[in-house]
């Protein structure tokens, strides 16, 4: 073919966020309902299309959940990208995906061509009781592998706990996102081990019934030295019907 011949092809530009957060102790992600076609009605990601050729992808993340879901003041990070044909019937749709993972964000405001905006479960998600448009729950699935490596890795799950806590509420974070039943005592030695993760402050706190708790609050760490391991993790109930879901 000569280069005189040759078009640019015909290719859209948009974003999609998948926002995490923990709320009543379960991991939920941020959905709209769509208002308009294609998918009119179905829950999907926030985003949408790059408004010109002038605007910056990351702007565009931000202003779409802004107009989408009434957030802002989120750190996104790049998730990935998804341009498969035939993932949008509009035509060819390339899509940047960001991920934002944080603590006690408020209930979201739908807008634009929202619907509705919610906070749904990841378990309700990916059992598959719930249809998404596009090729959402693909992205959402690797949005929360992104989030569980995090928490191997980084000190994360302190952010999700109050400024002291004991380590029953940092397990009960780390349940939560990883889907998993946790042994207390193996899961006590791991954060132990991991040096510089967390600090005891000197007090312990009473419940009216049990053992008194020794209470800790976040190390100086942010990269875990050695990382908490999943591999020896109970799966759940809640792992088994996201594993179930994610391979339908």
């Amino acid at each position: 073919m000569e280069d005189d011949e040759w078009e640019p092809p015909k290719i859209l530009l948009a974003v999609d966020l998948v926002i995490l957060t923990l709320r009543e102790a379960r991991l939920q992600v941020l959905l709209v309902k769509r208002g308009i076609e294609p998918y009119r009605g179905a829950f999907a990601l926030p985003g949408g299309f790059l408004c010109d050729e002038h605007e910056d992808i990351e702007a565009a993340a931000r202003r779409e959940l802004s107009e989408e879901a009434g957030l802002a003041d989120v750190h996104l990070e790049e998730l990935g990208v998804y341009g498969e044909p035939g993932r949008d019937p509009r035509g060819r749709v390339v899509s940047v995906a960001y991920l934002a993972i944080a603590p006690s964000l408020p209930e979201p405001i739908a807008g634009t061509d929202a619907a509705d905006a919610c906070w749904m479960s990841v378990e309700d998600l990916l059992s598959g009781r719930v249809g998404l448009a596009f090729d959402h729950d693909r992205i959402i699935g690797d949005g929360i592998e992104r989030a569980r490596v995090k928490l191997e890795h980084t000190a994360l799950a302190t952010a999700f706990c109050g400024e002291t806590f004991t380590i029953s509420d940092l397990q009960q974070v780390y349940e939560a996102v990883w889907g998993v039943r946790l042994d207390p005592r193996n899961f006590y030695r791991k954060v132990k081990g991991a040096r510089g993760f967390i600090i005891p402050v000197g007090s312990l706190q009473r419940p009216e019934n049990g053992r008194p708790a020794r209470l800790f609050k976040a190390g100086p760490v942010q990269v875990l030295h050695p990382p908490m391991a999943r591999s020896t993790s109970v799966p759940s109930e809640v792992q088994v019907a996201q594993e179930g879901g994610l391979r339908s």
